[in-house]
């Protein structure tokens, strides 16, 4: 079978015959990012079901943090205020929303620390040039929202149904804002920004392929001193 097609820029992403079934999101998602979620973090998610609730519940309060931020730092750009304020919302609705399931199962919030994951991809980014800034911290921002609908769409099938559907239920926000990022760099870029999208790809593959020793929504496979057992997929 051959490899699918890449998706790396946002006139691809954003054509109007895709559809957003999750299948087909999770397709272009294979076709941006250049490796999928290895089975030992899935794995290791199954077994750790409270922490991956905790760190999902920090990655969306930080996702809307971000996004806040962005408008705070570029008050000129109206389309990226339009977009970052709807996306801050959606997070943090998100946010309550996991916080809510947590009660549910009897897991209390907590402060925990964060993967190598996000400070990875950011020690990557120019600082010199405040418009090269701006395009890298978009593409960044598109590379941890895809990631993380990429990690919804894995585990969903793998989850009890409650959990299952609601990781479904964000398919299509989360891949909305990842497409919104991206088209957003494009727009504020004074140049390609095929290039750098593929540095910091190459940066994130590095990340969830190597080994971590805490488990986080974003980490990478756990190390050898991580004892994990294999799931069994539901039929």
């Amino acid at each position: 079978m051959s490899s699918p097609e890449r998706i790396n820029s946002p006139e691809r992403i954003n054509s109007p015959e895709r559809n957003n079934s999750p299948d087909t999101l999770l397709r272009e998602l294979d076709a941006f990012l250049l490796c999928p979620t290895p089975a030992a973090w899935l794995d290791w998610a199954l077994q750790n079901q409270a922490l991956l609730l905790i760190d999902h519940a920090n990655c969306e309060k930080k996702a809307a943090s971000n996004a806040m931020g962005l408008m705070y730092r570029h008050v000129a750009h109206t389309d990226l205020l339009t977009k970052m304020s709807q996306l801050a919302r959606e997070e943090l609705l998100h946010f309550e929303q996991v916080v809510g399931l947590m009660a549910e199962r009897g897991i209390t919030y907590q402060r925990i620390g964060p993967s190598r994951y996000a400070a990875g991809l950011r020690d990557h980014m120019r600082t010199d040039k405040r418009e090269q800034a701006l395009t890298d911290s978009l593409i960044v921002g598109a590379i941890v929202e895809a990631r993380s609908c990429e990690r919804f769409a894995r585990l969903a099938p793998l989850l009890d149904a409650r959990l299952g559907k609601f990781y479904v239920s964000l398919l299509r926000s989360e891949a909305r804002h990842y497409k919104d990022y991206l088209t957003l760099a494009a727009q504020y870029s004074d140049e390609d920004i095929h290039s750098r999208v593929q540095h910091f790809l190459t940066v994130e593959k590095q990340l969830i392929e190597s080994v971590d020793d805490e488990f986080r929504f974003h980490s990478g496979v756990p190390g050898p001193a991580v004892r994990v057992s294999p799931h069994t997929a539901p039929v």
